[in-house]
């Protein structure tokens, strides 16, 4: 079972908001959720192409009764042939639709400058969450008697630590750089592992990149860091890169582990294990309820890769409307396509909006009194650090960082994440704030979190209030 003390923050909308706002007196007219990356629930709007060819097979009798754009209609008619009986309510292989994986491994050699990927190396799962599970699981199917430990970044995606649980891994957690930018520095890492290893068997490493919740980026440089570490200590690379349509920093562009992996030469191409993940959920597509991702691997032994299959037999078979919009996103419509042009203005926009929320929100953090963020480079999340004064500290029963979350919803109705979900220590406070919302949606978040942060200062006062922030 999953230990209580693993859960008892982890906030579910609304469930977790209808517990804290319970007797509690309003003086506002709806909460703003803005602790996760559901960018739909928070009013972006979807991509309309994946809308209507979904539509369309879910309903094919559209197909002859509507005028549908040339392009929707053939990638409609060429998807339901890709189905069983040509119906969306059929079964699939249980790693995937065969037409849908090929659309993904060639997503990724185009993405890698041609280094080439396989269907045979991807598997599909029901979110990318699911096939994270499925790896660390393998992991804990040794029988050497000796529990298993993943390195884990601090601060992490804050489903994993729960995931790792239920799972039953250590996580081994090695602390970002937050005054360098979320850095992954290779002492931090070795300090990590050989701590670990005097009472668990360290056997992968996972990195967020871009970072969840940091939004940092990492350098062709320090990826292949982190790749020369994993080689020498025999460490298996567990890749988060969900963000990775979500860079927009202009000194700072996406890099894929595989592709630097494969550009390191044979020594390391042919010998590091590697399982990269990618998800519908995440920044552009944010299709959450659809519940598909896959991840491809690398250097994986075939009986493993067998083993995974294996147990993905287990669900079945992935939702296939969230397959088939995996493979919209692999396969995406090319200049000359009759909906080409409505479908990059939909992408640019919502392209432009998190780097304009980015932006606005950074700045308006750290012209707030004890509060210091680092710019994001990538993904949708800014990770603010709280400089709470001594008496709201002393004062918590609960981490600070929780209280001062559930006093901003009680007072304010806006919904954040308290970093200590984040694998974070009492010893520093953080908040997880989304900014892949609508700019209007943005500036109403950050007018009653500054309400309410100037008013807990004025009742909390601090040695030194105005906590000076990192550089502008």
């Amino acid at each position: 079972f999953v230990r209580l003390e693993k859960i008892r923050f982890v906030q579910l909308f609304p469930a977790f908001t209808c517990v804290v706002l319970q007797g509690v007196q309003k003086s506002f007219r709806e909460v703003i959720d803005v602790s996760s990356g559901d960018s739909h629930q928070a009013g972006i709007k979807p991509i309309s192409f994946v809308r209507q060819v979904l539509a369309a097979c879910l309903y094919p009798q559209m197909l002859e009764e509507q005028n549908l754009p040339l392009d929707i209609e053939l990638r409609a008619h060429s998807l339901l042939a890709a189905c069983e009986g040509g119906s969306t309510g059929s079964y699939t292989d249980s790693s995937g639709m065969p037409r849908v994986r090929q659309s993904i491994a060639e997503f990724i050699t185009r993405r890698d400058a041609g280094i080439p990927s396989s269907a045979k190396d991807i598997f599909i799962s029901a979110g990318s969450q699911r096939g994270l599970m499925v790896l660390v699981k393998l992991l804990v199917s040794g029988e050497t008697g000796v529990r298993t430990g993943v390195l884990t970044p601090v601060p992490c995606p804050h489903t994993l630590p729960m995931l790792l649980d239920e799972a039953g891994v250590m996580p081994v957690p090695y602390q970002l750089m937050e005054e360098r930018g979320w850095t992954m520095e290779l002492d931090e890492l070795q300090l990590a592992l050989s701590a670990a290893r005097n009472h668990c068997e360290p056997r992968a490493i996972y990195v967020s990149n871009p970072g969840n919740p940091t939004g940092h980026v990492q350098d062709r440089k320090s990826i292949e860091e982190v790749i020369q570490f994993a080689a020498a200590e025999k460490l298996i690379l567990l890749v988060d890169e969900v963000y990775q349509d979500s860079v927009y920093r202009q000194d700072r562009q996406f890099i894929s582990y595989k592709r630097v992996l494969f550009e390191m030469g044979k020594v390391f191409s042919e010998t590091v294990e590697l399982v990269s993940f990618h998800s519908l959920s995440c920044a552009t597509m944010g299709e959450c309820g659809l519940r598909a991702g896959f991840m491809e691997v690398v250097n994986m032994d075939p009986e493993v890769k067998h083993y995974v299959n294996t147990m993905l037999c287990t669900d079945i078979s992935t939702p296939v409307t969230g397959q088939l919009a995996l493979e919209l996103m692999g396969s995406p419509l090319k200049p000359g396509d009759p909906f080409y042009d409505t479908y990059t203005k939909e992408i640019l926009l919502i392209q432009a909006t998190l780097v304009q929320n980015a932006e606005r929100a950074w700045w308006f953090l750290n012209s707030l009194p004890a509060i210091s963020c680092q710019p994001a480079m990538g993904g949708v999340y800014l990770y603010p650090r709280l400089h709470l004064p001594p008496g709201l500290i002393e004062q918590a029963k609960v981490e600070a960082d929780v209280l001062y979350c559930q006093r901003l919803l009680q007072e304010e109705g806006v919904l954040v994440g308290a970093g200590c979900q984040q694998g974070g220590t009492t010893r520093k406070h953080h908040l997880r704030l989304c900014i892949q919302v609508p700019p209007n949606t943005l500036e109403e978040v950050l007018t009653r979190f500054g309400s309410f942060h100037l008013r807990l200062m004025d009742k909390f006062p601090h040695s030194n209030t105005k906590i000076s922030s990192f550089q502008h």
